[in-house]
């Protein structure tokens, strides 16, 4: 266990280091924006600096953002998720304050491009591990829990905020670049681990006891067990179906990797759900 915490926390450290990079070297040097709080802290920063006597960072920012965030992640979350979320936002605020601001590039696509990529792999690989970036990741969960609307209609109204006012602010040029990023970021994240809500894992495995006892030791998950045989082998198996939430998949990845490693497992995009599925 104390080997599973030391690899995530170093996940963690890389994915705030990439989104540091990121920010730095290609996004705020070219004024083109991030998604999500990240993009938000960005753009107030950016407005403080141009209208008011005084300037906060990027990296300042994002953490009092995250702060009351983190505060109600940790009663409506779980405590595990919402102490590495926090420690990736206080890693990335970090790498933000003492990766010096360089123009890598004067070309404003390839920073639009490269930062939305860069950016995206830390956020996938920290997603991946049971963790997120902080910020507009748990308020979509929350609310989408609350209000049992997809995760993306709230991500989407972030950003389109964030779009408009740097449309409107800096030009509606950084505006569509900024959308080539998100795009970009998009596509990348989904690369590597998925951000659709909700997902159906159809497990193939001869242990069907065993994995359902340990899935419900750690998911509170209803699972639908049955009968499969292999076209090929004749060998009698067991198919289970279970709905999950793309913040348990991590644990659901290790439950069976522990518990049978030879189990065939899908993982699919589940567009919606009729009947009880447990939010809290």
């Amino acid at each position: 266990m104390a080997w599973l915490h030391t690899k995530k926390f170093v996940v963690v450290l890389v994915g705030a280091l990439l989104n540091g990079i990121a920010m730095n070297l290609f996004l705020i040097p070219a004024n083109v924006y991030a998604s999500g709080f990240t993009g938000a802290a960005q753009l107030i920063s950016s407005i403080l600096g141009e209208f008011s006597p005084f300037q906060l960072s990027t990296g300042i920012l994002l953490f009092i953002l995250n702060v009351p965030v983190t505060i109600l992640a940790w009663k409506r979350v779980g405590k595990s998720f919402t102490i590495y979320s926090f420690l990736s936002v206080l890693l990335m605020s970090f790498f933000l304050e003492v990766i010096p601001i360089v123009h890598v590039s004067k070309d404003i696509l390839l920073n639009a491009v490269f930062g939305g990529v860069i950016a995206a792999v830390g956020v996938g690989i920290t997603l991946k591990w049971g963790a997120s970036t902080g910020g507009m990741d748990i308020v979509a969960m929350i609310l989408s829990r609350m209000q049992d609307r997809p995760v993306g209609t709230y991500f989407f109204t972030l950003n389109s905020i964030i779009i408009i006012s740097a449309g409107f602010l800096y030009g509606w040029e950084k505006a569509l670049y900024t959308l080539v990023t998100l795009y970009v970021s998009t596509r990348v994240i989904d690369a590597i681990h998925t951000r659709h809500e909700k997902l159906t894992a159809m497990i193939v495995t001869k242990k069907a006891g065993e994995l359902k006892s340990a899935i419900h030791s750690r998911l509170v998950r209803g699972i639908t067990t049955v009968p499969a045989k292999g076209a090929f082998t004749n060998e009698e198996k067991d198919m289970m179906f279970i709905v999950i939430t793309r913040y348990e998949l991590f644990d659901l990845e290790r439950i069976i990797r522990d518990v049978d490693p030879q189990a065939f497992t899908n993982i699919v995009e589940t567009t919606g759900i009729f009947g009880f599925f447990r939010r809290e």
